[in-house]
């Protein structure tokens, strides 16, 4: 199976970032396309988007200032498939990746995916003090995989703090957005 398609731009404001592509992705070739993963509800029940997307219009969120890319490109079932070797190959392209394209936010959506990339650090939910790429915030979100345990509530809520880093939207217009 082909891994899929990064979206990316120079200057975005979001550049959410997974484990790697689920089965389903890989074959259809879009992000976050597993019918049990929760990403497009989410995000835009965290008011990041003006309505719910679809993963095969992943490519239209480039005009929204976000963009996609995985650690590892290499589909499997679960992250547990994922080697050493991938995750170290993957930290690297990656830090490349958002060295060269400077988004605003770096969005590691899993604590997995934040901890593979800064080398086993463990991590707090939302923007990080510190961060691998200057000029680029770090911000950790739970996992959307229908796997975790979390409630979508809570996942929205953390998934919320990234409003503030969408440029011309005010507290105020993030929180009625998200409502």
């Amino acid at each position: 199976m082909e891994p899929i398609p990064d979206h990316l731009d120079v200057g975005l404001n979001i550049l959410f970032i997974g484990y790697n592509p689920s089965v389903r992705s890989g074959e259809t070739g879009h992000h976050y396309a597993n019918p049990h993963n929760r990403f497009w509800k989410i995000i835009h029940e965290a008011g990041l988007t003006p309505r719910r997307y679809k993963p095969e219009e992943d490519g239209e969120l480039l005009k929204l200032g976000y963009g996609f890319t995985n650690i590892v490109a290499r589909p499997t079932r679960t992250a547990a498939e994922i080697t050493k070797e991938e995750y170290k190959a993957g930290r690297l392209r990656l830090m490349r990746t958002i060295g060269e394209y400077k988004p605003k936010v770096a969005c590691f959506v899993g604590k997995g995916v934040y901890e593979q990339y800064v080398g086993g650090k463990t991590a707090a939910w939302g923007a990080q003090p510190h961060s691998l790429v200057p000029g680029v915030i770090e911000f950790v979100a739970p996992s959307s995989s229908g796997l975790v345990r979390m409630s979508v509530e809570e996942m929205t809520d953390i998934f919320r703090g990234l409003n503030v880093y969408v440029p011309g939207m005010t507290h105020d217009e993030a929180a009625a957005r998200s409502n």
